[in-house]
């Protein structure tokens, strides 16, 4: 059998080559011709697999992508051609929440306002925008929901768990988090669900953090706002035309990353675990690598808080002793600068450095704090109490 995978998909030998004979090729280089002989395929984001690269793919009986997304995929014409495929849901999700968490106790610090005192809105309840919304509801911070496609199937209570409409939610929220698939038409069609009209609407002072999909967001429309009026604040991880994205929006956003809000060792294992364990069932073999055999112990295990922080200032510590989004972003800004926009924004992502998620960090209070062990926890840290 002959597995080809994208290049940076991790732990790919240990998972799919005890399955057959692996190739590797970089996303962005995957052509028709490389899957004339291919019996399965994994792959990222970045490779769309569509008509005209399954032109020559005769042999090919199996498809995977390790991400939530799969916008990327035309799943109906691989339904049409009998050739099974799986995604990897709920893989980097805890990643993305990391993310997210870091970014606001980011722009907190910066503007000088406290999480605590902000009402957050969350726009997608899946599997990212339901563990926000639980994260956030554990630290003791107001939040609203938004996903009209759950409460009308009813997997949602709407009236006990604050869901409301988009409207609503721009007019009681200072923060709207985006965590929603791309839809492109129909009734809950997601393309530029804040475009002109709803990006004027946004009260001054508000936060928009876009970590879903770049095309669900009008980016003309925002970098207007932004350079015009200049009374909102963006933190922009997904982008339109990644990776040739606009140059002034990247400039005008207070947080800049290129789409690695989910890019966790331990999200992006996951993922590729998943994949493998979906080939195995296809092939009706044993999945015999674990998860736990792919993720190595964390570099920093244990953090020891003495007495005398604020609990924001805790928090944020914890924050950055895992993940820095500042790092991200002057990654995002000299990369660019230094390679051009497109190959920069790849070369961020191939590059990416090693990070874990807040679980894998143990914090431990040298003082009991029940106001500070909750925030921690909430947050997704280990809390060890005296």
């Amino acid at each position: 059998m002959r597995i080809l995978v994208d290049a940076d998909v991790p732990a790919a030998e240990a998972c799919f080559g005890t399955l057959g004979t692996l190739i590797r090729r970089p996303g962005r280089e995957i052509t028709a011709a490389d899957l004339a002989d291919v019996d399965a395929l994994v792959v990222r984001s970045i490779t769309r697999v569509d008509e005209a690269l399954l032109a020559e793919a005769s042999r090919l009986r199996f498809v995977g992508t390790c991400t939530i997304g799969t916008d990327h995929i035309e799943t109906a014409l691989l339904a049409e051609r009998g050739i099974a495929f799986a995604s990897a849901p709920g893989c980097n999700a805890e990643a993305v929440v990391d993310h997210v968490l870091g970014s606001l106790a980011t722009l907190a610090e910066r503007q000088g306002w406290r999480l605590s005192e902000r009402r957050v809105g969350v726009v997608g309840a899946g599997n990212v925008g339901g563990r926000l919304l639980g994260r956030l509801a554990a630290m003791g911070i107001d939040c609203l929901a938004c996903d009209p496609p759950r409460v009308e199937a009813g997997s949602v209570e709407k009236e006990s768990v604050g869901f409301v409409d988009l409207e609503t939610l721009i007019e009681e929220c200072d923060v709207l988090c985006l965590h929603t698939p791309l839809v492109r038409e129909g009734p809950h069609a997601t393309r530029h669900l804040l475009d002109a009209e709803a990006i004027a609407e946004l009260a001054p002072g508000t936060l928009l953090l876009n970590a879903g999909r770049g095309d669900c967001v009008d980016g003309a429309a925002l970098r207007q706002r932004l350079a015009g009026q200049g009374d909102i604040s963006a933190v922009l991880d997904v982008w339109e035309q990644e990776p040739a994205i606009d140059a002034a929006l990247r400039d005008f956003a207070e947080v800049a990353t290129p789409h690695i809000a989910g890019h966790s060792l331990d999200g992006k294992r996951r993922g590729t675990h998943m994949i493998y364990r979906a080939l195995c069932r296809e092939l009706g073999l044993p999945a015999r690598v674990t998860l736990d055999a792919l993720l190595p112990p964390p570099p920093l295990r244990r953090l020891e808080l003495g007495p005398g922080l604020e609990p924001e200032e805790a928090l944020r510590l914890c924050l950055r002793a895992v993940h820095d989004v500042r790092r991200d972003h002057d990654s995002l800004l000299r990369e660019s600068r230094r390679l051009g926009m497109a190959k920069g924004f790849d070369a961020c992502r191939a590059n990416y450095p090693l990070r874990r998620e807040f679980s894998t960090l143990a914090v431990t209070l040298a003082e009991p704090d029940d106001a500070l062990a909750a925030l921690l926890g909430g947050a997704g840290f280990r809390v060890v109490t005296p």
